[in-house]
């Protein structure tokens, strides 16, 4: 038994195998059920007493060196495998890699950014987790007008049971933006504030609680309602197309005096009536006005000397009536077969 035990100990010591699959018959010769280990065992069984103390400390000294030798080979075979180099066969024909595509929310909203870069405005950000101060407070908002209920608004932090200009909320619009650049900015303002606005609202095709606009401000000396009128319509010929109309219904906003929406011929049936523009042949896109003077001098810009116009316009609108989309949770649910249509848009 000595002489078996020693000749087992000795074929580990020598056991270089060049394949996983010399191992696996390696483990099996040794430790496998009808292996040498398992003959040992049953010779052990007819050992004398006084010898079962020395031969059982060396059966389990040479199961231990097997079982050591097997990780250790297995273990240096599957690291040269992992680090080999991978040779495909080069004759086999190529697959495209699927190229992704840009939301569609991006896409119209760097289309407004783009147009407007071409009147001069540029880009600027703001916060979305804002104070009443800059949301409702300086845009001619008094803490018990009736205007406030018009943007069910997400409350994160409450000063106390009134409202306050210190509360804390998620931004119902990006007007905040216009606020903050009023405080920082100086006169001549031309500006966009494109953004990701939250209203307590039920979602249906038609409706979110969260949502994307963009707004725009200009501020200068003898700007006219006239100037702003032109802009715009310029924006909705550049977005729409060339045959584009304009009109503007008188309207309401704390913050501009006097207001109008603003709605655009319907480029599905050539203002001739269909059921997207519900047979008016118009498009409502969007709210504008002149800049309300108590605004301007509650951000310190001085209303008689200066004047202006503010707009504002919801992405998601823009896009259902740009690409036809009837249901704007489609927008947010990230399905990619939606997602996919709009692959070949640049």
């Amino acid at each position: 038994m000595n002489n078996k035990i020693a000749a087992l100990t000795q074929a580990v010591e020598e056991f270089a195998p060049k394949s996983l699959a010399e191992v696996e018959d390696f483990r099996i010769k040794m430790v496998g059920k009808k292996g040498e280990m398992t003959a040992l065992m049953e010779k052990f069984k007819t050992v004398a007493p006084e010898q079962k103390r020395e031969f059982g400390q060396k059966l389990n000294a040479l199961k231990n060196a097997i079982l050591a030798k097997i990780n250790e080979q297995k273990e240096l075979l599957e690291n040269q495998v992992a680090s080999a180099p991978q040779i495909d066969d080069m004759s086999r024909p190529g697959s495209a890699e699927q190229l992704g595509s840009r939301h569609p929310i991006s896409l119209v909203k760097q289309e407004i950014i783009d147009i407007f870069s071409r009147l001069g405005y540029t880009v600027a950000d703001g916060p979305e987790i804002e104070d009443d101060n800059h949301v409702f407070s300086r845009l001619n908002f008094p803490m018990e007008h009736p205007a406030r209920d018009m943007q069910d608004t997400f409350f994160v932090e409450k000063a106390g049971s009134e409202p306050s200009a210190d509360d804390v909320l998620l931004r119902t619009h990006t007007s905040s933006i216009q606020v903050r650049t009023m405080q920082q900015q100086e006169p001549p303002i031309r500006v966009i504030c494109p953004g990701r606005v939250f209203r307590n609202e039920a979602i249906s095709y038609r409706a979110h609680c969260i949502f994307h606009q963009v707004e725009g401000l200009y501020i200068d000396k003898n700007v006219s309602f006239a100037d702003m009128k032109q802009s715009l319509l310029y924006f909705s010929k550049e977005l729409f197309g060339e045959k584009t109309q304009i009109r503007m219904r008188p309207s309401y906003f704390p913050f501009t005096e006097p207001s109008a929406e603003l709605d655009v011929s319907c480029n599905l049936c050539g203002g001739k009536g269909c059921p997207v523009c519900k047979g008016t042949g118009w498009l409502e896109i969007m709210g504008c006005g002149m800049v309300d003077p108590n605004v301007l001098e509650a951000n310190g810009i001085d209303s008689k000397e200066y004047s202006g116009f503010a707009f504002g316009m919801g992405v998601e609108r823009i896009a259902m009536l740009k690409f036809g989309v009837k249901d704007l949770r489609l927008y947010f649910e990230n399905d990619v077969r939606f997602l996919h249509q709009f692959d070949s848009v640049l």
